[in-house]
């Protein structure tokens, strides 16, 4: 039986490690052909490999692709890089981010910056540049990676909350540019709760040592997430592949929140 996202070609944006990773394995091992994207070389490729050879009886397959999502230039290349090897694009996922918290009276100019440059920026590039590929394969999906952040404010993490809803009205409008305009593209964005990954290590201002910040997972979903557990990257990678498959083919400009009742 042919995976739920068989034949189709699949880039995934921050795809080294966490949430991006939890993906793009889940895709590929649903017959989908993976180009994972990042600044994080050894990790990109050592995932690229592993995913590979993990989904090769289903048909799928990753590759790995070095890209700074901030970078126009560096958009460019990519998408003409997968047009030129696999002639299409079925499916985009904007999942690089990063978090940086703390007071917004203490926030340097550059952190605030760096961040929008990340999160939002970069989410604007991919729907750019992949848009014409993906209407000249005759349609798909872009999931733009949002958060329950971009949902409901939070102290000390008001420029992240600002990515994540900027993030979250982008996708919206845009999904209904792309119904408007008959182009076959379905925009939907994917809100995490409290996710068991590696970001929490980096969430204070950027002036601190990787891992200096890092937060206990367990302990905050324990006193904030009704369920009282944190979730992993494959509950994100099962939401992310509904939306990548034709069995979402009605849904667009909407948030598929994933949190285990935080918001609600």
């Amino acid at each position: 039986m042919a995976g739920r996202v068989a034949g189709k070609v699949a880039l995934i944006t921050g795809g080294a490690s966490g949430i991006g990773r939890g993906c793009a394995a889940r895709l590929a091992e649903e017959g989908a052909t993976v180009i994972i994207s990042d600044v994080q070389d050894e990790f990109g490729r050592q995932a690229a490999e592993e995913i590979s050879a993990a989904a090769a009886a289903a048909g799928g397959a990753c590759t790995y692709l070095h890209h700074d999502v901030t970078s126009e230039d560096a958009w460019i290349d990519v998408i003409r890089s997968i047009e030129q090897r696999y002639g299409s694009l079925h499916v985009l996922v904007n999942n690089a981010g990063i978090g940086i918290g703390g007071s917004i009276v203490e926030m340097k100019l550059a952190d605030w910056q760096r961040q929008q440059a990340i999160n939002l920026d970069g989410v604007f590039l991919g729907i750019k540049h992949a848009i014409p590929l993906l209407r000249t394969t005759g349609g798909g999906s872009i999931v733009n990676m949002s958060s329950v952040a971009g949902l409901k404010g939070s102290p000390r993490l008001a420029a992240y909350n600002a990515t994540k809803g900027g993030v979250r009205l982008l996708t919206k409008g845009v999904a209904l540019e792309c119904a408007q305009a008959r182009w076959n593209i379905r925009v939907n964005s994917v809100h995490p709760g409290i996710i068991d990954t590696p970001i929490w290590t980096k969430v204070a201002p950027g002036e601190l040592e990787p891992g200096a910040n890092a937060l206990d997972v367990a302990a905050m979903a324990a006193a904030a997430v009704p369920t009282g557990v944190a979730g992993l990257p494959l509950d994100i990678a099962n939401a992310v592949l509904f939306l990548a498959s034709d069995d979402s083919s009605y849904v667009t400009g909407t948030e598929l929140v994933v949190d285990g009742g935080l918001s609600a």
